[in-house]
């Protein structure tokens, strides 16, 4: 697998409404992007103050997911919501068993490592490495790529692996920063590039990050435009990278979620989450809010409504996430739940990022 800058890595969660959304991409959409995916945390059951499956129960069927909605396209595979503490009945590292299964389902899976791991995360890294052939997703964040000791932490990590730089992918996840000002932002995050180790001979290349809110309880009631900030920045960066003729990277962000995760999980005996169209523009979140969905249900009709009549629309056409909303705008209002509204969101967002990298670079040609 190799991809260059043109190409786009959605990192996910993968929930229902995630992986529902990427079986409904476009073919053109599906070709366009390798998907970041990380294995989701365990649920909790507050009323007995545990989880609410066990770690065996939690992966059963990520595999047999991962092929039945992605199928044998490429794709990076990450643990950072499981505890290192986590093993199977049968001893097993949950990431072995991850590949274990994926291998059995012949997925096109490739494992992503941070710079720092505990010992066993390494050695079942190792295996799976040497055992699958696929390389390795070496994932550094802001703190990793500003210390000194990145380029000693990196070669250790290829010289455990027998992999050199051409067999491995790296991104540079910026997380959740304060982009503003973007260009102070730019100036810092191109600073970082040019001093990652081996730039030019990564198999790709990647920066993601979000702006997206923490909580949306943070945004009001109706309609709001909240800035991309993370696609700002990715545009100022390239146009730096392109004058300074230094390798551009891929695009990457966390899709319409935030990726902070609580801990403790959030009680949903108490919360009351507000139904929600998140709708991605140009270079902007286009969020319709309306009030509990718990108590009203049946709201997304109005909320559809707001999204087609607004000049953010992208047109019933554009894709499946766009055809329910036109779809619900004009129908009978139903009970609707936001899982469903996490896959019209999530499918719309991936494929207009899609279509906003390969709009940015054909103007960038055509200059």
């Amino acid at each position: 697998m190799k991809f260059d800058h043109k190409h786009y890595v959605p990192c996910l969660r993968w929930k229902q409404g995630e992986y529902q959304a990427i079986l409904l991409l476009s073919d053109n959409a599906k070709a366009s992007i390798t998907p970041l995916i990380e294995i989701p945390e365990i649920g909790y059951d507050h009323e007995d103050e545990k989880p609410i499956k066990t770690i065996d129960e939690h992966l059963e069927k990520f595999a047999k997911r991962v092929m039945k909605k992605w199928g044998l396209n490429p794709c990076f595979i990450a643990i950072p919501h499981i505890k290192p503490s986590e093993r199977l009945k049968d001893g097993r590292h949950p990431l072995k068993f991850i590949f274990d299964n994926l291998r059995e389902n012949k997925c096109n899976a490739i494992p992503v490592t941070g710079v720092i791991k505990d010992k066993a995360f390494g050695s079942v890294i190792k295996s799976i490495t040497s055992t699958d052939n696929h390389g390795l997703c070496i994932r550094v964040n802001i703190e990793d790529a500003t210390n000194p000791e990145l380029k000693r932490s990196i070669d250790t990590i290829l010289g455990m692996n027998s992999l050199n730089a051409d067999r491995c992918d790296l991104v540079l996840d910026l997380g959740t920063p304060n982009f503003k000002p973007v260009d102070g932002f730019t100036r810092f995050c191109v600073a970082l590039i040019k001093r990652l180790p081996l730039i030019n001979r990564w198999r790709s290349f990647t920066i993601c990050g979000t702006s997206f809110p923490k909580s949306m309880g943070e945004v009001k009631l109706g309609a709001t435009l909240l800035k991309r900030y993370e696609w700002l920045l990715y545009k100022s960066v390239v146009d730096a990278l392109s004058t300074d003729k230094i390798r551009l990277p891929s695009f990457g962000d966390y899709v319409i979620n935030h990726p902070h995760v609580p801990d403790p999980p959030l009680d949903m005996r108490i919360i009351k989450p507000a139904a929600s169209i998140r709708y991605t523009s140009h270079n902007s979140w286009f969020i319709v809010k309306g009030l509990n969905n718990r108590d009203n249900p049946f709201q997304y009709k109005e909320l559809s409504e707001i999204v087609t009549s607004s000049p953010h629309y992208s047109g019933k056409n554009f894709s499946f996430g766009d055809e329910y909303i036109a779809d619900c705008a004009k129908s009978v209002s139903k009970r609707e739940s936001l899982t469903r509204w996490r896959q019209v969101g999530t499918n719309h967002h991936i494929e207009k990022v899609v279509d906003d990298i390969s709009s940015f670079y054909e103007s960038l040609d055509n200059l």
